[in-house]
């Protein structure tokens, strides 16, 4: 299943790790629309709100169906035609869909033959391993990233925080490669006038061999561009052809995290760092973490809404080079990259 997930990046960043080539070959970025409402977290939970892309199509009939568009939608599908006025007395969970399923579900069926089909984006997301003592165990899970990935910098010196920023002009997106998992979506107007409501669903598969003794469930993942073209382009390839490409995938690696991601409420870069199982402790905060989180907290104190360049990054040495066969999950460099702390583990085959 897919129950909490983070996406860190700034809306301006969100759009350039979106980037695509159009029907004409045309490199383009997605544009958002309400980027206002936009909030990036590192521990987003269902009823929040996260940023999703869909065809600009639903939106404008006389729009190219291959064109996209970025979107803040609430997570859990509300469908249309339910009737009560507040979406919050939805009796059943629908964080998530399974994929066996979603065609038999009145709650999704209409939408997905409608072509609702997005995707929702992610730097990874949670899932939590039932331990024999009665605990679990939260793991981060996400795409191998590549050396060149610089999805944030050691914030522990003002020179390295500004080289970030002259980053964010690069015409390439180099940074984090998001996670992105297939999804529905619809659109819910109140019985009795409003605004409409935006929401999305998760589609879920078996778990891959790799993460399945995390969880035997796991997002529906789209890897790479063709696959996400195909899914979202719903005038273009119909319902039956595009539910082919909802698969387990292989492609994802993975690190035990802190139970401090537990609580919804626990929003900072701790959530996703690598932690060591076994250990009496869990990883203490580095000189140059416990830099990030006191500028993230002055940055909140001086700012209710956060701006694009105060936004809390990662760091450059949170990058993980996957091994070549992927027969299972690698390993991922250590938090902030100082000496002397524990890497993330990698499953026994």
């Amino acid at each position: 299943m897919c129950g909490r997930t983070a996406c860190s990046l700034g809306a301006d960043n969100l759009r350039r790790a979106c980037a695509y080539r159009d029907r004409g070959g045309r490199r383009r970025q997605p544009e958002w629309v309400r980027a206002e409402r936009y909030r990036p977290s590192y521990n987003k939970g269902p009823s929040s709100s996260g940023p999703v892309l869909l065809s600009r199509q639903h939106l404008q009939q006389d729009a190219d169906s291959s064109e996209r568009v970025l979107m803040d939608m609430r997570w859990g599908l509300i469908p249309s035609w339910f009737k009560s006025d507040d979406p919050s007395k939805m009796q059943f969970n629908t964080s998530n869909c399974r994929s066996d399923t979603m065609l038999k579900k009145s709650s999704y069926k209409g939408a997905l033959l409608k072509g609702k089909r997005c995707v929702v984006l992610a730097d990874g997301f949670y899932e939590w391993q039932q331990q024999q003592s009665g605990g679990k165990q939260p793991y981060f899970i996400y795409f191998p990233q590549t050396k060149d990935a610089t999805v944030g910098t050691d914030w522990g010196d003002v020179g390295s925080i500004l080289q970030a920023e002259e980053k964010e002009g690069d015409e390439e997106w180099r940074g984090w490669r998001l996670l992105t998992m297939a999804g529905i979506f619809d659109c819910w107007e109140p019985p009795s006038g409003g605004e409409m409501l935006y929401t999305y669903t998760i589609i879920t598969v078996d778990a891959s061999k790799d993460v399945s003794f995390i969880h035997h469930r796991m997002p529906a993942i789209l890897d790479g561009d063709e696959a996400i073209t195909k899914w979202l382009d719903f005038a273009e390839v119909p319902t039956q052809e595009a539910i082919k490409l909802i698969q387990p995938t292989e492609n994802v690696v993975f690190h035990p995290v802190s139970t401090f991601v537990n609580s919804v409420r626990n929003n900072t870069p701790e959530c996703v760092a690598p932690i060591e199982l076994g250990a009496k402790k869990e990883v203490k905060a580095t000189p140059g973490s416990k830099a990030m989180m006191a500028w993230l907290k002055n940055s909140q104190e001086g700012s209710p809404q956060k701006k694009e360049n105060h936004l809390p990054k990662w760091t450059s040495q949170f990058i993980h080079s996957p091994s070549p066969k992927k027969t299972s999950a690698g390993i991922l460099q250590q938090w902030l990259g100082k000496e002397g702390e524990p890497a993330a583990k990698k499953r026994k085959a």
